[in-house]
């Protein structure tokens, strides 16, 4: 592999001034910061546990909620993942991960196919934490999975703990993606002959 899969990118709308790199070949070394405490564990969980290098900056409209800080920092993720992958060469595409935290169990599938697709079935039983509401996890990735066009689907196996819920979604993500952006092999894998 002779490319650095690397991207940065920034975003800045009338809500948010959004800058996010990532580097897929890091080490897991993660800067996040969005104003977002527990939203920023859970980036701090794709990053590390996913292995690659990730800096997120999000100053968004916290003074309305996290919706805008959440969603158009997924919308720069995913364009970051996107940009990083290049045209896919060599990459392995399928990866999933079975991740348990605790009590709760969360069951994550990617497809790196080019076409963004979301089936989300992960509900948690109390609707903030910290200062973030619980369902804007669903909408983060549906940000992330427009605009990377990936396929992604989480299905919550067990789960009390909201925490451990969310914890473990974002930690089976961050290990399914690592498995599918593993370089593996030497030509775009689909019988098309392009992932896009």
């Amino acid at each position: 592999m002779t490319a650095a899969r690397t991207a940065t990118i920034a975003r800045a709308t009338a809500e948010t001034d959004v800058r996010v790199t990532v580097d897929l070949d890091g080490s897991g070394t993660t800067d996040c910061h969005t104003g977002v405490p527990f939203f920023d564990h859970m980036l701090d969980q794709l990053g590390r546990h996913g292995r690659m290098d990730l800096t997120v900056r999000t100053d968004g409209d916290l003074e309305v909620d996290a919706h805008h800080t959440v969603e158009d920092t997924g919308i720069a993720l995913g364009q970051a993942l996107a940009e990083a992958l290049g045209d896919k060469a060599g990459i392995e595409r399928f990866g999933d991960a079975t991740v348990p935290i605790d009590e709760a169990l969360a069951r994550v599938a990617i497809d790196l196919s080019g076409r963004p697709y979301l089936v989300y079935d992960a509900p948690t039983p109390v609707a903030v934490t910290g200062t973030y509401e619980t369902t804007l996890t669903k909408h983060f990735f549906e940000a992330l999975v427009a605009n990377s066009r990936i396929t992604l689907h989480v299905a919550l196996l067990a789960g009390d703990n909201t925490h451990h819920i969310q914890e473990a979604v974002f930690k089976g993500v961050a290990v399914a993606l690592r498995r599918a952006v593993a370089v593996t092999g030497g030509g775009v894998p689909s019988t098309k002959g392009v992932l896009g």
